[in-house]
């Protein structure tokens, strides 16, 4: 169910495509992944970097949201299976580490994986919402505040497809590389 033009796009393309494949017998696999972390990365992911790297309170320290996420490592090995797989012709798969995290448990393992301190202050996320809305800020907030849970269980028993790095192996991945 797209909420925005990128969104109601992505779907149209996956439409589009399934279409082609019925016309011409070609094989289409989908793959929906939510936020994808990895070295080089950019966006949302590379700005909560730059924020602990810079070692500033955050007021962070309580969100209890839910996110999916994946590691580019791990999507790469899902690709692979995807290719190889016989199963995977003319589906659609969600892409995932299998754990989902809190914005506060992200940037805990952020610092962590960069060997740096998480400086995370208690603010209620009710408080943290509203002050987001006042100032014009809404969509920032529920990116950081809101969940966003995808169900990997039909990729994983279909594909017999398991992520092979945890989420803290992936951000580690991810530090090691960028050093």
């Amino acid at each position: 169910m797209p909420q925005d033009p990128y969104g109601v796009s992505k779907l149209e393309a996956e439409r589009g495509l399934f279409a082609l494949a019925k016309d011409t017998g070609m094989e289409v696999v989908i793959v929906r992944p939510p936020l994808v972390y990895g070295p080089g990365v950019k966006g949302n992911f590379a700005s909560m970097i730059k924020l602990v790297e810079k070692g500033l309170p955050l007021p962070l320290g309580t969100v209890r949201n839910k996110r999916s996420l994946v590691g580019i490592d791990n999507l790469v090995d899902l690709l692979i299976r995807c290719i190889d797989h016989p199963a995977a012709a003319n589906q659609v798969f969600l892409a995932g580490d299998g754990e989902d995290l809190s914005t506060t448990e992200l940037l805990r393992g952020v610092a962590k994986a960069m060997g740096k301190p998480a400086r995370l202050t208690p603010i209620p996320a009710g408080l943290l919402e509203l002050g987001a809305t006042l100032l014009g800020k809404k969509a920032m907030a529920q990116r950081l505040l809101g969940s966003l849970q995808v169900d990997i269980s039909k990729t994983c028993e279909l594909l017999d497809w398991k992520p092979p790095y945890t989420v803290e192996e992936g951000l580690r991945r991810c530090f090691e590389r960028s050093n």
